[in-house]
């Protein structure tokens, strides 16, 4: 299982392609996505470590009992889609705990959330805003099921 806790709403144009995507993906994985509301409120003036603390304790809620955490966060270890799909075929073989991947919000994850995650993986070390970097993951997931499968979307090769 793969739970997918992403922090804030995906807006067009973006919207269509995440879905897609998302859709995709959950041919090869037991997949569920969970949306979490970002910061503290709309117009609201919280410091950065504030809005960090109320995402962290919103994330927490959606992160099932066992599961393995890992924050996609741009500080985090880069693996290619080939590694990628490995280690998740990995913890299919071996019956691992449920994994939740999670995309946090605009001032990143609290000290707290990122002391508790199991990983860190870095889709890119730019900056991305949560909605793109909830397409790319939704797309890698994907990817990486076509690539245990050896179906011919992903032409990168193995690596």
């Amino acid at each position: 299982m793969i739970t997918v806790i992403v922090v804030g709403r995906t807006r067009p144009p973006l919207d269509e392609a995440v879905r897609e995507y998302e859709t995709r993906a959950a041919r090869y994985w037991k997949l569920s996505v969970e949306e979490v509301d970002a910061g503290i409120g709309r117009g609201g003036r919280a410091a950065p470590e504030e809005v960090q603390a109320a995402e962290a304790e919103r994330i927490r809620g959606r992160i099932p009992d066992g599961a393995d955490l890992w924050l996609l966060t741009r500080e985090g270890r880069t693996m290619s889609s080939g590694a990628l799909a490995r280690k998740l075929a990995d913890r299919q073989l071996h019956g691992g705990r449920p994994l939740a991947l999670c995309v946090g919000g605009a001032f990143g994850f609290s000290a707290e959330l990122r002391a508790k995650a199991d990983r860190a993986i870095s889709l890119s070390a730019m900056t991305l805003p949560h909605e793109m970097a909830r397409l790319i993951l939704a797309e890698q997931l994907y990817r990486a099921g076509t690539i245990l499968r050896g179906e011919p979307y992903h032409k990168g090769g193995q690596g």
